[in-house]
């Protein structure tokens, strides 16, 4: 009899473990699903459209960027949130970057582009990206807002960009998901960190960080950890008086503040 609650112990114990193996199996399994969320592009969205081919991919894959022509200089470089379909911000950063010609990227699932999301593979078009805008224009901004601001600091840390915004970012997708999921091991599930902390020390254009006052989805210790990342002088935060991770851009006070950073005599 002195047997049987030991039997129950241990059976007990592998059906938790059993358990516990499979929510990490699906969560391995699932994670891209959990982390992209792929939007269609508008018949109706504004601006036109370019096209980059993949280079890793199969024959004909591309990706489609929404684009405002503009002669000059200057030209800003878009990446959004895991949401979000970007050519609906095209009158927002009109009205923010009116010197600027734009150039709005569809991840690779959204918006027409082929193929599926990954880290690598946004990093690779955004470096595309920049490389095919940088022949006409030679003063080139990149903003980059939740998921893109891991984007944005990759590209940033490995080409001449002039300028850089964050919204609403995060020091790593790593980081944030390990507070989500505690009991865990994120670290070696996940295929996808995007560990900003990592490449900013490389940044040398002026950063702006900008944080929702209250943000549900990106904890502000997670932008507060990036900020501490860029060497002194680099980067600066201002934190808008909003509630929640996609007010930012309702603020009365954001258009004025891109339009102030994107004029102020270091950016150019």
């Amino acid at each position: 009899m002195a047997q049987r609650p030991a039997a129950v112990f241990a059976i007990t114990g592998l059906v938790v473990a059993l358990a516990y193996l499979g929510l990490c199996g699906l969560l391995f399994l699932r994670q891209r699903s959990l982390l992209y969320f792929p939007q269609p592009r508008s018949a109706e969205a504004p601006g036109e459209l370019l096209t980059l081919p993949i280079a890793d991919g199969p024959p004909g894959g591309r990706v489609l960027v929404s684009v405002r022509r503009r002669p000059g200089p200057k030209a800003l470089l878009y990446f959004g949130g895991n949401a979000e379909a970007v050519a609906g911000q095209l009158p927002l950063l009109e009205a923010a970057f009116p010197e600027h010609a734009l150039y709005l990227m569809h991840y690779r699932g959204y918006g027409g582009s082929s193929g599926q999301p990954s880290e690598q593979a946004l990093f690779a078009d955004a470096r595309a990206l920049f490389d095919r805008v940088r022949a006409d224009h030679d003063h080139i901004a990149v903003l980059g807002r939740s998921l893109g601001s891991g984007v944005a600091v990759h590209l940033a840390a490995r080409r001449p960009v002039a300028r850089l915004v964050l919204v609403t970012p995060f020091d790593s997708i790593e980081a944030v998901a390990a507070r989500q999921f505690p009991l865990v091991p994120v670290a070696l599930l996940l295929r996808d960190k995007y560990r900003s902390w990592a490449e900013a020390p490389r940044v040398d254009a002026p950063t702006l960080l900008i944080a929702a006052e209250r943000d549900e989805v990106i904890p502000r210790a997670h932008t507060d950890a990036l900020l501490s990342s860029f060497r002194p002088g680099i980067a600066s935060m201002v934190v808008l008086p909003v509630d929640g991770h996609n007010a930012v851009e309702g603020s009365p006070g954001y258009i004025p503040l891109l339009r102030e950073f994107s004029a102020s005599r270091s950016a150019e």
